[in-house]
C-alpha cells in the first residue's frame, strides 16, 4: 500500500481570552476550526502559516512559538502531520478572506471567547490547553485526540 505524508500548519492566535477561528465545514462534525493548511512544497513552515493564516483570515502574522505536533491517521492510507504554532496579529482585517483559497468554503471568521470553546464541538481539554497558555508547549502529543481534536 503506498502512503501519503501531508504536512499541515495550523495557528493559534489568541488576544484578551479569545481565539481566531474559522466557520468551516471541518469533516469531523465540527464547524469550526483553527486558520491553517498545507505546507507546500519546498515552503518553509513558517512562510506556509503566514499564507493560510492571511488567505483564511486576512490577518498577517508573525509566528511565534511551536505549541505541539500531532498526528491523524484517517485510514485511508494518508498520514497527517499537524504542527500548531502561536501567532501574533501584526495588520489585516479580519474577515477579509481570498476567495476559493481553501477547498471547503469559509463562512466566517471570528474572534471567539476560550470560555465559549466547548460550545463550538471544542473539548472541553482543548479549551483548557488554550485556557492554560498551552502547557507542554513544543511537544510532541500524539495523535491528535490526544489534545482534543
Amino acid at each position: 500500500m503506498s502512503a501519503t505524508i501531508n504536512v499541515r500548519v495550523t495557528g493559534v492566535v489568541v488576544e484578551d481570552n479569545a481565539i481566531l477561528l474559522l466557520d468551516q465545514d471541518t469533516g469531523c462534525g465540527r464547524s469550526w476550526s483553527l486558520p491553517g493548511g498545507k505546507v507546500e512544497p519546498g515552503e518553509p513552515l513558517a512562510d506556509a502559516l503566514v499564507r493560510e493564516v492571511r488567505e483564511e483570515t486576512g490577518l498577517a502574522v508573525e509566528v511565534g512559538r511551536l505549541l505541539y505536533i500531532c498526528d491523524h491517521l484517517p485510514g485511508d492510507g494518508t498520514h497527517v502531520v499537524h504542527i500548531t504554532f502561536e501567532a501574533r496579529r501584526v495588520g489585516g482585517t479580519i474577515g477579509d478572506v481570498v476567495a476559493d483559497a481553501d477547498t471547503r468554503p469559509i463562512r466566517g471568521v471570528e474572534m471567539v471567547r476560550l470560555a465559549d470553546l466547548p460550545a463550538l464541538g471544542f473539548s472541553d481539554r482543548f479549551a483548557g490547553l488554550a485556557a492554560d497558555g498551552w502547557p507542554g508547549a513544543g511537544s510532541y502529543m500524539g495523535p491528535k485526540t490526544n489534545i482534543g481534536l
